[in-house]
């Protein structure tokens, strides 16, 4: 699961823990473990939910400063309304790439 380049670094020390994609189809699965930068994460959870139900302490975890935000970057793949359906994936970080 890859990441931008601004949040890679909060993504490794933990920081950031939850991602919203809008996918087709879901591209990882529970129990995954992805390389992402520097270190491993590990997928613990990953739900279907619309836009509208991400509340404040998931937006704290996706490293966003708000709604607007988080719109912005997930909207790389099409326009996101209220009611678009979006990827909540959970995870943390496993392990270095070396750990593996």
């Amino acid at each position: 699961m890859q990441f931008s380049a601004d949040i890679r670094d909060r993504v490794a020390d933990g920081t950031i823990t939850v991602s919203y994609r809008l996918w087709s189809r879901p591209q990882v699965k529970v129990g995954g473990r992805y390389l992402s930068g520097s270190v491993t994460i590990e997928v613990d959870e990953i739900e279907l939910v619309p836009f509208s139900s991400i509340g404040q302490d998931d937006l704290a975890r996706t490293g966003e400063a708000d709604l607007d935000a988080l719109r912005r970057r997930a909207a790389h793949a099409g326009p996101i309304r209220a009611d678009t359906l979006l990827y909540r994936v959970e995870f943390h970080v496993s392990g270095q790439p070396e750990d593996e």
